[in-house]
């Protein structure tokens, strides 16, 4: 299922179905009256809009990626910066979100850019822990175009820790992993001072 935010939503009847009774119970169980009018339709509209945020475990970034592959004799870092997302922590089921910073060298393949933010939004759309979606998108990078280095930063912020728990309200989570000629300081340098030139 592959949700397009210019197209009506093909929403599965029978699984938008199962899952709002599910949250029927849980709004209940919570001590609400599900049969106020301002509830009545709640438990399917959160159904359908966690297929939305849940969308990408229907989607292989692998693939998005190759869609848009180029033969290309370029050798210099590619960064797509500033790519906003949304998550949910798979520890409370609430949101993170912040902005991914990706580069790579190519070796003799490029893609296209938009895909870069593609991939991002693949993983950011299922249960995540930010750790693992910044090394999974590393891996689909270097895995798929076979570039001389990847690097990617990602910088959240969890609403886990700022709606519940400690509460620190400012608090920023920064990310990072990198293969390849990443793994020079001095190209990672230059990364850095490219990313935060405004």
């Amino acid at each position: 299922m592959d949700f397009n935010l210019n197209q009506p939503v093909p929403f599965d009847a029978e699984k938008t179905a199962k899952i709002a009774e599910h949250y029927h119970q849980i709004i209940e169980l919570l001590g609400e009256d599900v049969n106020r009018e301002g509830l009545l339709k709640t438990p399917e509209r959160v159904s359908k809009a966690m297929q939305f945020l849940m969308q990408g475990y229907e989607q292989d970034p692998e693939e998005i990626l190759r869609s848009a592959m180029f033969t290309e004799n370029y050798r210099q870092m590619v960064i797509v910066k500033d790519i906003d997302f949304y998550s949910m922590c798979e520890h409370h089921m609430l949101p993170f979100f912040g902005k991914a910073h990706i580069a790579y060298i190519p070796n003799k393949q490029i893609t296209g850019l938009s895909k870069i933010a593609r991939i991002v939004e693949v993983y950011a759309r299922r249960m995540q822990v930010q750790e693992r979606m910044t090394t999974q998108i590393k891996a689909c990078i270097q895995k798929t175009l076979n570039p001389m280095g990847v690097m990617v930063i990602i910088e959240a912020q969890h609403l886990c820790m700022q709606m519940r728990g400690v509460q620190k309200q400012h608090s920023i989570t920064t990310t990072s992993d990198f293969t390849g000629v990443f793994e020079q300081a001095k190209t990672r340098e230059e990364f850095m001072n490219l990313i935060n030139r405004k």
